[in-house]
């Protein structure tokens, strides 16, 4: 078999259809990018049209198809209505992105509680909610669907500086292996991607100059993660092909940073 007959059966996404919550941001917009060059239509998920309209365009240049869904990832009859909508569209549903998430750096004795639900509800309850939606979707339409939880790096090494968003993304971690155990007879398959430090809106503020130089000094591969550094990870994960035997895993993402802590 040819060299991409063989790749692209083996990655190659054509008529999957991928709802990626979060898919207006960074991260995951580079990483629905990466799904549609494999032939997926995407849904970017998120509450700003236009920062969609801008990573659609970078998508439709390429020949990718996706489309833009508001919704409130608070809100499970909002994510309910993003569901019915998409199948509506596109017909039904393969795969989820659960990568919503906000962060802050208030000192641990400072931080009120409003700021701590508000952070658990974004980073948490809300891929508690995507993943009961389209879980049970999944399972009563009998589709082996994939689900991609976004965790980080706080998640495994305790960080300072962000305490609660630590916190709920060690959460995100325990749920997805829960998951991967109790759909598994489903065929639905449940997986963490763990980026290290990748530069993004949600960690911009607390990336100082000392804290940037003590990162760098503990990454064996001295530097901040790309984007595009994701994409491999995501499309293992995404296809029932050759992440076919692949439910409960980490797979992370970060220069080596994980491995210097062991």
């Amino acid at each position: 078999m040819p060299t991409a007959a063989y790749l692209k059966d083996l990655f190659g996404l054509e008529g999957k259809t991928a709802v990626v919550i979060g898919g207006t941001g960074e991260l995951c917009g580079v990483m629905a990018e990466g799904l549609a060059k494999a032939g997926c239509e995407v849904v970017l998920v998120g509450r700003i049209r236009e920062k969609a309209e801008i990573k659609l365009k970078t998508i439709t240049d390429a020949g990718g198809k996706g489309y833009f869904m508001p919704a409130d990832v608070t809100s499970r009859e909002s994510l309910h209505t993003l569901l019915e909508e998409v199948v509506k569209t596109s017909g039904k549903v393969d795969i989820l992105i659960n990568g919503a998430g906000i962060n802050a750096a208030t000192p641990f004795l400072e931080i009120e509680e409003e700021e701590f639900h508000r952070i658990i509800d974004t980073n948490l309850t809300a891929v508690f909610r995507g993943c009961q939606v389209f879980g049970e979707y999944f399972i009563e339409q009998g589709i082996p669907g994939s689900i991609i939880n976004l965790g980080s790096m706080s998640g495994l090494v305790p960080l300072s500086r962000v305490f609660i968003y630590s916190a709920t993304k060690a959460a995100v971690h325990n749920l997805s292996k829960n998951l991967a155990r109790e759909w598994a007879e489903h065929s639905i398959r449940v997986n963490t991607l763990v980026p290290g430090f990748f530069p993004a809106e949600q960690n911009r503020k607390v990336l100082d100059e000392s804290r940037v130089l003590d990162i760098l000094r503990q990454t064996p591969m001295s530097r901040f993660g790309n984007p595009d550094d994701l994409i491999g990870a995501t499309l293992l994960m995404a296809s029932n092909r050759a992440g076919a035997f692949m439910t409960g895993s980490e797979i992370v993402i970060d220069g080596g940073f994980n491995a210097m802590k062991i």
